[in-house]
């Protein structure tokens, strides 16, 4: 086998590996609305004027989320998804 194949294999096992680690690692993950701090959200707000992650402007931004551990939410004063779109339309 030569070199290229041989990295090539190696590197497509990787990738297959963590496509199938990524869903159980966020099932024990939800996102949680208002509580990122400016520059730390962790992608696209419900808004859409952005779509990646670090792009908040603002701190506790509700339409800005981050990932964290499935049921801490609340204890971190955050929302859930459809809190904080309730949330915009009020605004």
């Amino acid at each position: 086998m030569n070199q290229r194949a041989l990295i090539a294999t190696a590197a497509a096992s990787l990738l297959s590996t963590l496509m199938v680690a990524t869903p159980a690692a966020a099932a024990d993950k939800e996102k949680c609305f208002g509580i990122a701090k400016a520059g730390q959200n962790d992608c696209a707000n419900l808004s859409g004027s952005h779509s990646c992650a670090g792009q908040s402007k603002l701190s506790d931004d509700k339409g800005e989320w981050k990932y964290v551990a499935k049921g801490t939410c609340k204890t971190l004063k955050g929302l859930s998804a459809d809190e904080a779109k309730a949330a915009a339309k009020k605004a």
